[in-house]
Order: C-alpha cells, then sequence, then structure tokens
C-alpha cells in the first residue's frame, strides 16, 4: 500500500492535515511521523507547519529530520504547507534564519500600511479567505478553478528569485507569491486542509500525482 507520510516536528495542525488527505486518498496509507526512516521510505510526504519560522526549523533539526525532508524534496512527490513552504526557500527575516535553501529566494514581511481596494487598513497577519490566481497550469491545480478561494493565516510571505518558480499569486495590498512548483516540488502559503472542496481537491490531485 502506497504511503503519505506527514512530517511531525511539532509544529501545526497535523491531524487535520492528516484527516483532509485520509478523506481524499482511498487505500493510500496516511501516517504523521517523527521517524526520518518513514519519511524516507514513504511513497510521498507532507510538510506543513504554523508558528515561527526559528522554532520550526530548529524543531526539524532536533528530531533528526532536516536530511530526510531534504532528500525527499529532491527525489518523490513534496507538498509544503505554509511554514512547509517558507522552509523550503534561503532565509526569512522572520529571525534572520536559513531555511533549508531548495528553493532560490527568501521569505518576507508583509509591509506596514497595506490597504484594500477600499482604501481600508488591512491587519497582519493575513487572516481568512483569498482569492488564489494560477499563473501556470499545474496537475494540481486539475479541476480547480481559477481564483478559487483558499484560506490563509501568515504574517510572511515567500519571494523566489526565479519568476518560474511561483504557480499562483494572490492580492493583499500586495501581490505575493501563494504556490511554487519544480519539478515533484509543489508548495502553498494557505492551506487546502482549510480549505472546503477547493482544499479537498488540491490535497487529491496530490496523493494521484505522479511528477
Amino acid at each position: 500500500m502506497s504511503v503519505v507520510a506527514v512530517v511531525d516536528y511539532g509544529m501545526g495542525n497535523l491531524r487535520s492535515v492528516a484527516k483532509a488527505i485520509e478523506h481524499v486518498s482511498g487505500p493510500t496509507r496516511v501516517i504523521v511521523t517523527s521517524d526520518p526512516a518513514v519519511v524516507s521510505s514513504a511513497a510521498r510526504v507532507v510538510v506543513p507547519g504554523q508558528g515561527a519560522m526559528l522554532d520550526c526549523m530548529r524543531e526539524l533539526e532536533a528530531r533528526g529530520l532536516r536530511d530526510a525532508v531534504v532528500r525527499a524534496a529532491a527525489e518523490k512527490p513534496f507538498l509544503g504547507i505554509c511554514i512547509g513552504v517558507q522552509m523550503l526557500f534561503g532565509r526569512s527575516e522572520e529571525g534572520d534564519v536559513p531555511g533549508l535553501g531548495i528553493l532560490p529566494g527568501r521569505v518576507v514581511r508583509f509591509p506596514s500600511g497595506l490597504s484594500g481596494p477600499d482604501g481600508a487598513r488591512l491587519k497582519v497577519p493575513h487572516m481568512g479567505w483569498n482569492e488564489v490566481a494560477q499563473t501556470r497550469p499545474h496537475p494540481l491545480w486539475r479541476d480547480i478553478a481559477d481564483r478559487s478561494r483558499f484560506y490563509f493565516v501568515h504574517s510572511y510571505h515567500v519571494e523566489p528569485e526565479v519568476a518560474a518558480l511561483t504557480a499562483a499569486s494572490t492580492w493583499y495590498g500586495i501581490p505575493f507569491t501563494s504556490a511554487v512548483a519544480r519539478d515533484n516540488i509543489f508548495a502553498v502559503q494557505f492551506h487546502p486542509e482549510k480549505s472546503a472542496r477547493a482544499g479537498l481537491q488540491l490535497l487529491s490531485n496530490f496523493v494521484g500525482w505522479r511528477p
């Protein structure tokens, strides 16, 4: 039986992610694990996460998961969620902490003084539902309408150095990259496990993805 490993490094609502994948995965087995050997042997790997980047990177190292996550991002279908997208990049402004450096770019905080179309001030963190504009085709967008709404909770966002990495953009006072893709990697700033039908469709597409 094919296994999807949801990486447990002590950060984020892992059970909600696992339950959402189980809901759409059919016979696929979903395991929440902090065991690097299980991550290495799984057919697919999901790295979710919430909280501060510094804490996330420290826990990834402390649990011996860093190398397993890096190998998974190089070798098998890989889905990053929230901090799981941010850690793929070189460095974050949040604590000036280095990420995994798998993708070129950085993580930056939303600037102060953002305003909406009506001139009203926008709060940071960006929290709630927002449109995701698909910037290029990808198998994980299958059966998801462009500009579908997904659920966000974040104060920082990624800035890829290579424009071709961006798979979706979202506007919150400024446009920002809300999904990235390269080869076997797909990673999103939003939370598909909290995003109703569109989020479940994305997770279903991931389970069936053959990059």
